[in-house]
């Protein structure tokens, strides 16, 4: 073992638990389109997925500091795998109703949202042992990411038209089982429950949260970075979850260049990511955010409400892949550097809770705009609301505050590391996919 490992390893389990996570989400709603033909539907398949997550990365911030994120990631990794195998399992015995499968996609989601955050809530203590920058773990993280997620999302599509698509989700199901085996060995000794102080009283659960949520509201540029990017979340569910299954569908370009349509933005994201994890320390911070978004937001949508041929769609789509691959090494920086480290799992996962709060609402609006306004109109519309969105913040003073990280020491700074200090050296400005894609 060496200084590194910690982060190598959790890169991989990340990258493999993605393409799964990729594979289920190209899978579950075409599998729903194809047997009930319905986009509302769809749409509340995604938010019974979505709706427990939310409210478990909201309460499980706690659980996370009593228990340890390392603990609570390896249990739910392993409890997921058999949760998704049991959605092919139980369709090939004839006894997969839409109840039942909205059940099941509910507790995946359930395992899911403190799953992923014990993952999050480590990054930091992997930063400072392997001596690295936040810029630079949560950028390398995003590259993983994104390049897991072009692979899962070409073998969507492969794996969709071949053996079907509830078949495809054992791959998910076996993504979560590697996951925990190699998250669990890289990161031996880590991720420990959070020591009491020693004249500090017992405190109860709901102390705990309220503490975290005490915090954070004091903090604008965290409250302004939540308030955005749960509505953006909200967009990027609806176009991933029903808009763009739907464009795929009703223009005749099939699953295979919706896989293709994934694929092409996760991995154009990835060369933005590797050059934020790069020279993301010397990036300015608000401008980069700004531009981004201008090009990973909008465009995407218009390009495909306008029924351009396909290959425009994938042009527009690689391009703003590459500025969204911008985003979340920026923003995770911004927020993970403010955080003090004896309430991170309980903040982090409440912060990952409202960027994720209105998720739920993304697939049934994005269902509900499809048949009441068609999808190009409900393209529109949803592109709309992303620029206006992500361009408010620019009028507002302290959102530029992110400009500026916390000098070393100060109750954000997680631990010494010898190119934290370059946070305070820069002018520099930090999911889905763009912000939600996380």
């Amino acid at each position: 073992m060496t200084r590194r490992s910690p982060l190598v390893g959790a890169l991989v389990a990340e990258g493999v638990s993605f393409v799964g996570t990729r594979v289920s989400m190209i899978a579950i709603p075409w599998f729903v389109l194809s047997t009930t033909g319905s986009a509302t539907q769809t749409g509340l398949v995604a938010a019974a997925e979505i709706t427990p997550l939310v409210l478990l990365k909201a309460l499980g911030g706690p659980l996370l500091d009593r228990v340890g994120p390392r603990r609570v990631t390896l249990v739910c990794d392993l409890l997921s795998a058999f949760v998704v195998a049991a959605v092919p399992l139980l369709h090939q015995l004839g006894m997969l109703t839409f109840p039942l499968l909205l059940v099941l996609v509910a507790v995946a989601g359930a395992l899911r949202g403190p799953g992923d955050a014990g993952k999050s809530a480590m990054s930091p203590e992997i930063a400072r042992v392997g001596g690295f920058s936040l810029e630079r773990v949560t950028g390398l993280a995003s590259a993983v990411e994104r390049t897991s997620t072009m692979a899962g999302a070409a073998a969507a599509g492969v794996l969709v038209a071949t053996v079907g698509a509830a078949d495809a989700l054992y791959v998910d199901a076996a993504s979560f089982l590697v996951s925990f085996v190699v998250f669990g060995l890289a990161t031996t000794g880590l991720g420990r429950p959070v020591a009491p102080e020693a004249d500090a009283h017992p405190t109860s659960y709901v102390t705990e949260l309220r503490q975290g949520w005490d915090f954070l509201r004091t903090e604008p540029v965290l409250v302004a970075i939540c308030l955005m990017v749960a509505v953006t979340n909200l967009v990027d569910q609806a176009w991933t979850g029903v808009l763009a299954p739907v464009w795929a569908k009703e223009s005749g370009a099939g699953v295979a260049v919706l896989g293709t349509l994934f694929a092409v933005m996760s991995g154009a994201s990835v060369v933005g990511a590797l050059v934020a994890a790069r020279w993301g320390e010397r990036l300015p911070r608000f401008r980069t955010y700004v531009l981004a978004f201008l090009v990973a937001g909008a465009p995407r949508f218009v390009v495909m409400a306008l029924e351009s041929p396909v290959w425009a769609v994938l042009l527009v789509t690689a391009v703003a892949g590459v500025a969204s691959g911008f985003l979340n090494p920026i923003l995770g920086a911004v927020i993970l550097e403010r955080i003090p480290a004896s309430l991170m799992g309980r903040v982090s996962s409440l912060n990952t809770a409202i960027c994720w709060s209105l998720m739920p609402l993304g697939g049934v609006l994005g269902g509900l705009a499809v048949a009441g306004l068609g999808v190009s109109p409900a393209l529109l519309v949803a592109g709309a609301v992303y620029l206006v969105t992500t361009m408010a913040p620019a009028r507002v003073p302290s959102f530029r505050a992110m400009d500026r990280a916390p000098v070393a020491g100060a109750p954000g700074v997680v631990g010494p590391s010898p190119t934290l200090s370059a946070f305070a050296e820069a002018d520099h400005l930090s999911d889905p996919r763009p912000a939600g894609d996380r």
